[in-house]
């Protein structure tokens, strides 16, 4: 399902409506459309990472999506914008096609990592500091700490 107060939200900006060149239209077409399997969304302002069940069904997100920002003169940044297999199944997928491990991406600060737990060989989401977040503070303490170093307690 979903919490039905975003859902609530979603179905309100879709009836919204444009604001373009100074004047507002109504929405006249609520696209409904669909995707097999599931389909998980997370968003943060302009961020967002969306995952599909299936290869297809992603790909075929990713050209519609393309298309309709180019509509308005958009396009995704190429540097965030890729498709990886990513879940339970990846790393065993990866490792019987020989591509080693399932890749990570980097969302809001954090690389998620495909990980299992170790008590129970289930599959989980592990995340770490994105590295050149990390480097970045710890360089900047570390310059901090010498500029104090000789300063009277």
């Amino acid at each position: 399902m979903g919490d039905r107060r975003v859902l609530r939200l979603i179905q309100k900006w879709l009836k919204a409506g444009v604001s373009g060149d100074g004047e507002w239209s109504e929405t006249m077409e609520w696209r409904k459309k669909y995707a097999y399997g599931d389909v998980i969304i997370v968003r943060y302002a302009d961020d967002f990472v969306l995952g599909f069940q299936h290869r297809k069904e992603a790909e075929r997100f990713l050209k519609q999506l393309r298309e309709r920002l180019r509509e308005y003169g958009l396009e995704l940044h190429s540097d965030k914008t890729r498709l990886i297999e990513f879940g339970r199944s990846a790393a065993g997928n990866r490792q019987r096609d020989g591509n080693g491990k399932p890749e990570t991406f980097n969302f809001l600060g954090f690389t998620h990592i495909c990980g299992v737990i170790h008590k129970t060989g289930r599959f989980t989401v592990k995340r770490k500091t994105v590295g050149k977040r990390m480097a970045a503070k710890l360089k900047a303490i570390k310059a901090e700490l010498r500029r104090r170093m000789h300063e009277p307690i």
